[in-house]
């Protein structure tokens, strides 16, 4: 099976464009006009989809944690659960969103937490279905969403190749449309804990699926590293402003981070290549100055037969290769040769039985 996943119309495959993910988690801060405010940036800095995140708190939390004090910097309200519900659109915003979405041409969806979520976000049709790391055992939640049939993408922070194997198994017989994400789930995570080397491990143990990466480091270049490991898709946290009130906001990815992570990632799918090794137009002019040619290290009559005194290798190269040296030496010449002058087998032929490089006058 081709290592292939349509999400609303875009093809991701190897050997394409990097699917870029934006992730705004609820940097929005509950606020609909910002929230489309950063659909709008993150437009303008070319990722392919921005993505929310969908929370029943009710169903998701127990009552204690719910109703838990949660007074800090970052707090939105006294309690968790407050704090969680300022923070969460409902039906109107994300219809909003959609249609917004729509209207600026770029891809919308979200992670669903909890089975209510999972199928709020259905009844709006959503294109695809994200998977929290924390979800990754919660095999009821996969099956569900799996049943959906639509792509679904899961990132694997904190869990062991058993716990992805599991998920894998469980959610391939329902729905193939899969997208396999290397995630740590340290916020940030330390560069020495993102172990970008899974990316390869999950290509060779999941051949069927896309590999991306869902990286929470401090900075962009990694997700480089990650797509020329074999990554077609890429999620990061964006926000307008990191000194902003809530918790992502630290890590996540300015505007201009954003702008030039895609910018990378696009101009590195050119800078690959196809493999084949050959002299580009634009070298030549730089190579005729650089690159050298066999010319004459002195004047030299017809029927001289060339030593390594008789040879020099100079700039520019518009001559016989210096390659072929040892070609020449030893050969005799049957015209007259000026210092400087090129070699060319036009005026050399073979002289019989003399050693290469003991050929003499």
């Amino acid at each position: 099976m081709a290592r292939e996943l349509i999400i609303d119309g875009h093809r991701i495959e190897e050997g394409g464009p990097c699917y870029v993910i934006a992730e705004i988690g609820h940097n929005h801060q509950g606020d609909l006009e910002q929230c489309k405010r950063m659909f709008d940036t993150a437009k303008e800095c070319g990722a392919d989809a921005v993505k929310l995140q969908k929370r029943d708190n009710r169903a998701l939390f127990t009552k204690a944690m719910y109703e838990s004090p949660y007074v800090h910097r970052n707090s939105y309200g006294a309690t968790y659960g407050e704090h969680r519900e300022a923070l969460e659109f409902g039906r109107r915003e994300y219809e909003e969103l959609i249609r917004y979405a729509k209207e600026i041409g770029i891809s919308f969806f979200a992670t669903a937490f909890d089975i209510p979520s999972a199928d709020f976000l259905a009844e709006l049709d959503m294109p695809a279905f994200k998977i929290a790391s924390g979800d990754l055992t919660n095999l009821t939640l996969l099956r569900h969403v799996a049943k959906f049939g639509k792509p679904m993408i899961i990132s694997t922070g904190g869990a062991s190749m058993d716990d992805v194997v599991r998920a894998y198994r469980v959610i391939m017989p329902i729905n193939p449309r899969l997208c396999i994400m290397q995630c740590t789930s340290g916020y940030p995570a330390e560069f020495e804990e993102l172990n970008l080397r899974v990316i390869q491990t999950y290509r060779q143990r999941f051949p069927d699926v896309v590999i991306g990466l869902s990286s929470h480091d401090n900075g962009i270049a990694m997700a480089l590293v990650g797509y020329v490991s074999g990554a077609c898709v890429i999620e990061k946290h964006f926000t307008l402003n990191r000194a902003a009130k809530g918790t992502d906001h630290a890590f996540s990815l300015t505007p201009e981070g954003l702008h030039r992570m895609v910018r990378d990632l696009r101009r590195a799918r050119l800078a690959m290549g196809d493999g084949i090794k050959r002299c580009y137009e634009s070298e030549k002019a730089p190579l005729y100055k650089m690159a050298k040619k066999l010319v004459a290290a002195r004047d030299l009559p017809a029927g001289h037969v060339l030593s390594e005194a008789d040879i020099a290798i100079k700039a520019p190269n518009d001559g016989l290769p210096a390659h072929e040296y040892d070609n020449v030496l030893g050969m005799r010449l049957t015209s007259p040769v000026k210092a400087d002058e090129n070699f060319s087998y036009d005026i050399l032929e073979r002289v019989a039985d003399l050693p290469l490089r003991a050929a003499a006058n």
